[in-house]
């Protein structure tokens, strides 16, 4: 199952035209990221098909089991 769940009617969101799009509501939202020990914004890191996330203030990669995710609306 996708963990990319619209926060308003808990349907599963949809990539397009680079955001995140729900059938069910017609909402548009962003993913973002946030660092489990100063939450600050991640950036997010992709190579050969894995992604991962760096913290800018901690200085250090951070686990994406532990990355706090939030869909803005867009």
């Amino acid at each position: 199952m996708s963990q990319n769940i619209c926060p308003n009617c808990s349907l599963e969101l949809e990539w397009q035209d680079g955001k995140y799009h729900c059938e069910g509501c017609s909402t548009a939202f962003i993913k973002k990221a946030f660092c489990p020990d100063c939450e600050a914004e991640l950036e997010k890191l992709q190579a050969c098909g894995a992604a991962s996330y760096f913290c800018n203030s901690c200085n250090e990669l951070k686990s994406k089991s532990r990355v706090r995710i939030q869909f803005d609306k867009a």
